[in-house]
């Protein structure tokens, strides 16, 4: 008899851990974004559309001891990145060398742990959220935390060899939708930079 209550409570504690979830595919949020080996730092407004595989964000960057600003356009679709300097008005346009990333919890993602965050006990000043982590196609590994139930993505973490990506980003104020889809077209300074050749 204590073998099958053991058993069990096995099944019911299994059934509790987290499955991969859903996440939304278009989003805006502020975000900061952390490269600790390039002394990268940036808060930014950051809208994301998985459905057209592109994103952009209007950047505070802090490099070492430099400041600027930037507007940044990726259009995975077009192969296209391009950075507008908000100080000086210039424009760069080069090719997209890395893979897009979802901002998500990918299919077969695994259940790392689980947390709350905030003021635990207190309602309405916490959550709960869960964290996965994976390798993507190109070997590149990742590490996802999301807020439960509804899969709302909070930071993201790429570390790979292969590509010079090494980053920590995490989100907040995230509203769901793209409420200006004009964020993704270049500014006209940018239209008059040849498109460099694939």
């Amino acid at each position: 008899m204590k073998i099958v209550v053991g058993l069990a409570l096995i099944i019911v504690c299994s059934a509790q851990v987290p499955t991969p979830c859903q996440s939304p595919k278009q989003w805006v949020a502020r975000r900061i974004k952390m490269d600790r080996y390039k002394q990268y730092f940036e808060i930014a407004e950051h809208s994301y559309d998985e459905l057209n595989r592109r994103a952009a964000s209007r950047e505070e960057r802090d490099v070492g001891k430099e400041r600027d600003y930037y507007l940044r356009i990726h259009l995975y679709n077009e192969g296209l990145d391009y950075m507008f300097n908000l100080r000086t008005m210039s424009c760069n346009v080069t090719r997209l060398t890395r893979p897009f990333r979802v901002v998500g919890v990918p299919l077969d993602s695994k259940f790392l742990f689980e947390g709350e965050y905030g003021a635990a006990g207190i309602p309405a000043e916490h959550f709960d959220a869960a964290t996965f982590g994976g390798k993507f196609e190109d070997g590149a590994e990742y590490l996802v935390t999301v807020a439960e139930p509804d899969c709302i993505p909070i930071q993201f973490d790429v570390r790979s060899n292969t590509t010079t990506e090494h980053f920590h980003e995490a989100y907040y104020d995230l509203k769901l939708g793209i409420p200006d889809p004009t964020v993704f077209i270049p500014p006209k300074e940018c239209m008059m930079v040849p498109i460099p050749p694939k």
